[in-house]
């Protein structure tokens, strides 16, 4: 994914020319609440919050510990900043303080971070330096030491895993932690092995590791609920990253080309802006509702040309979808592309009928659900036209880009061009030379000109 966006750092302008807006444009409203409080140090940003919010739960103060691993992700740096802004407690799993967000995180006076990797490396090969390749690796094992001081004095844990180490291995000493902790309420962010719903559906490897994770909770009897996150409004960049990238063209439209039927529908979420309220909810909640729920975390239930459109109203630009392979252009992680080449075949561009398109959760009875189930958690989520307008261009130029500027705002253009594709370029994968580097979900970093390090979520 392209560079996560700081709102306390939002100074770049955003200056759309309403003359030239294509038809369709319209102004819109923002939302009235976001997900910070007024006692959030982001409570600048965007509006201002759980004030508007309908008094429809009780709000207790919380005296409780919320164990978080890969804390700079975009789902956990959500929870964190809301959790923390109403009183909870965090102690937040870091592979290093380094970076925008892992310092925010690092800062946050309600935070106890716990610095090191999930996994151990005893023996550096070759044939290890990626430890995002899926299955067991030689020489690679579980950080059973981090793990079980994570989890000292939290009573809700929040655990996302990575494809970082033998994510299947790394999940379950998770999991047997968190019990042997005596956790109240586990929330475990899952997503489906497409197989086990119909053998003919490939296996996504990404996927299909959490799915085994989920499994092995639920065996623990954790008394545990299973979140599956939508298609991530972020992920859209016009940087050359593969599955999501949003083409600038000649007459400064975009192109987004994917193997996903234009006609199907998919479910999409602003990670960074709703995965944190929601998750808060459920602890409100609490098991008694929850365990052993599967809940599809996504709020808006779009076609490819459908969010296309949202996408260029927001952006105030014309925006194609174009269904066609994933075009692999910039060096990734072993694991990530296994990933996308068995997406291409989960979703094969061939197929004709929207109808035979998987579930892009497995289960279609758990994406009947969205957005209505998603939206009793959370009723104030940035959907994907208000991302376009709001943040996109934020977050494009921060990655050196500069469609958004007018023509007399672009002198060096061209070099910050050029240096965001060189950057592009010069993705490292997580080898023993890159211990500095954030903590993100899949493991490719660039350097920005606004940000030293930024990361992407796929």
């Amino acid at each position: 994914m392209p560079t996560q966006f700081n709102p306390m750092s939002a100074s770049i302008p955003i200056r759309i020319n309403t003359a030239e807006q294509p038809p369709f444009y319209r102004k819109q409203h923002k939302h009235s609440r976001s997900s910070y409080s007024e006692s959030s140090p982001l409570a600048g940003s965007r509006n201002n919050s759980l004030t508007f919010r309908p008094p429809k739960r009780f709000m207790s103060n919380p005296d409780k510990t919320i164990a978080v691993i890969n804390a700079s992700g975009r789902q956990a740096a959500s929870l964190i900043r809301v959790a923390t802004a109403v009183g909870y407690h965090v102690r937040a799993q870091l592979r290093n303080k380094e970076g925008v967000i892992a310092t925010e995180v690092a800062t946050n006076p309600n935070v106890t971070c716990v610095v090191g990797e999930l996994y151990t490396r005893h023996q550096p090969t070759e044939a290890n330096k990626d430890v995002t390749q899926n299955g067991p690796l030689s020489g690679v094992g579980v950080n059973h030491d981090l793990i079980n001081n994570l989890f000292r004095g939290a009573q809700l844990a929040f655990i996302n895993t990575t494809f970082y180490g033998d994510e299947i291995a790394i999940g379950k000493a998770l999991a047997d932690a968190a019990k042997k902790a005596g956790v109240h309420h586990y929330i475990y962010s899952s997503m489906p092995d497409h197989a086990a719903y119909n053998k003919n559906w490939p296996s996504l490897p990404l996927w299909a590791a959490k799915h085994k994770v989920e499994d092995y909770v639920r065996q623990l009897d954790l008394p545990a609920t299973f979140v599956y996150t939508g298609i991530y409004n972020n992920n859209f960049t016009s940087l050359l990253y593969p599955l999501f990238c949003t083409e600038v063209q000649d007459d400064g439209s975009f192109v987004w080309q994917a193997p996903f039927h234009e006609d199907a529908k998919l479910p999409w979420l602003d990670a960074e802006h709703d995965v944190g309220p929601a998750i808060l909810q459920l602890f409100k909640d609490g098991v008694s509702k929850w365990r052993n729920e599967r809940i599809a975390l996504a709020y808006e239930y779009l076609t490819p040309k459908e969010a296309c459109e949202l996408f260029s109203r927001g952006v105030g630009r014309p925006v194609r979808y174009v269904r066609g392979p994933i075009d692999i252009k910039v060096r990734i992680p072993a694991g990530y592309r296994e990933q996308l080449e068995a997406l291409e075949k989960l979703f094969s561009p061939d197929e004709k009928d929207p109808k035979k398109q998987p579930p892009y959760f497995g289960c279609a009875r758990l994406e009947a659900n969205c957005p209505a189930e998603a939206l009793e958690l959370w009723e104030g989520p940035r959907g994907l036209e208000e991302y376009a307008r709001e943040m996109f261009p934020l977050e494009e130029e921060a990655n050196g880009l500069t469609w958004m500027l007018e023509d007399d705002e672009t002198d060096g253009g061209d070099e910050k061009l050029q240096y965001a594709t060189v950057s592009v370029e010069q993705l490292r994968l997580n080898d023993d030379n890159d211990s500095d580097s954030d903590d993100e979900e899949d493991g490719l970093v660039m350097r920005g000109l606004k940000r030293d390090e930024e990361q992407w979520l796929a």
